[in-house]
């Protein structure tokens, strides 16, 4: 791991690294952010391997204009308003994803919204148009810990764990940005932050302060979201039961496979498309899942197999 000034020469080092599939700390005006390319599932999964004992959350996507939102997500009425009053800045804005997004489902952590947020920091608007993709970053420390606002604090909690750290001084503002949900009939304030709801009023109309849900949370930092299949829902399976399907993991037949060498990040890239794919009552009267082990990322497969199964018992 790498610290290196966020000038011209490391933007595009940090680019670079970013594209390769890496992972980058670089600072928004908000806290240091750890960034990976949102399009490419693997990189979004070291995130969560590179916090510590990972939680498939949802996790923000900042991308560098306010135009870039259409590519991913289903602008409503309120998002023209919103944006024009404090893009870039502190607010992040919850939409429904468009079904042909190419952003990661591990992204949504398997729901049907995405979080975007068009940040005001010259370190962090020149690297997401150096990397010319959209960069999922959540705050660049281990879980539980204090967000980090200079690079030091990036360091000190995460280390070699990721590839680079950008460092341009503290962060303006310290605080992680505010989280509306506009995809209610009256938006909701899911987190709060240095956008008020009354300056979000001011522009929109009535704004509550909202609670996510629990069974299916659309904000960063709520309780932890899975996807349930429809259908009942077996894991550590040993041999499959008839009319059932197999996801696989490592060598050996099976309907579908996580990752057929064993790669616990390619198998949490794989994990809610493939459950999705299997989830067809027409084919199959079940899902059997092969044994992952619970170790780095493997731990969070884990636990959202254990959450689908008790759902689905």
């Amino acid at each position: 791991m790498s610290v290196v000034a966020a000038d011209p020469a490391g933007i595009a080092r940090a680019a670079q690294i970013l594209r390769d599939g890496g992972l980058v700390a670089f600072p928004t005006e908000t806290v240091y952010g750890l960034g990976a390319d949102a399009t490419n599932g693997q990189a979004v999964a070291r995130i969560f391997e590179a916090k510590g004992r990972p939680s498939f959350n949802p996790l923000i996507v900042h991308i560098a204009e306010a135009g870039d939102v259409h590519a991913f997500a289903v602008a409503p009425d309120h998002f023209a308003a919103l944006a024009k009053a404090f893009w870039p800045g502190p607010l992040t804005l919850v939409m429904r994803r468009k079904p042909a997004s190419p952003v990661s489902d591990l992204v949504s952590a398997g729901g049907s919204t995405i979080a975007l947020r068009m940040p005001d920091a010259a370190a962090a608007t020149a690297l997401l148009r150096a990397t010319g993709r959209p960069l999922a970053a959540p705050s660049a420390n281990r879980s539980g810990g204090i967000s980090p606002t200079r690079a030091e604090h990036v360091a000190a909690s995460l280390g070699k764990r990721i590839d680079l750290i950008l460092d341009a001084g503290p962060c303006r503002v310290g605080l992680e940005s505010t989280v509306l949900d506009i995809t209610r009939a009256t938006p909701a304030i899911l987190r709060p932050g240095s956008v008020t709801r009354e300056q979000i009023a001011a522009v929109i109309g009535a704004v509550v302060a909202g609670a996510d849900d629990p069974s299916a949370p659309k904000s960063p930092g709520t309780q932890l979201s899975h996807y349930a299949p429809s259908l009942p829902l077996r894991i550590n399976a040993s041999a499959v039961r008839p009319s059932e399907a197999f996801l696989g993991f490592g060598p050996g037949a099976a309907t579908l496979n996580l990752s057929p060498t064993g790669d616990l990040r390619e198998a949490a890239a794989n994990l809610f498309a493939m459950l999705r794919a299997l989830d067809d009552a027409n084919r199959f009267t079940g899902i059997a899942v092969a044994a992952i082990p619970d170790r780095d990322v493997g731990v969070a497969i884990n636990d959202r197999l254990r959450r689908a199964a008790h759902q689905n018992p």
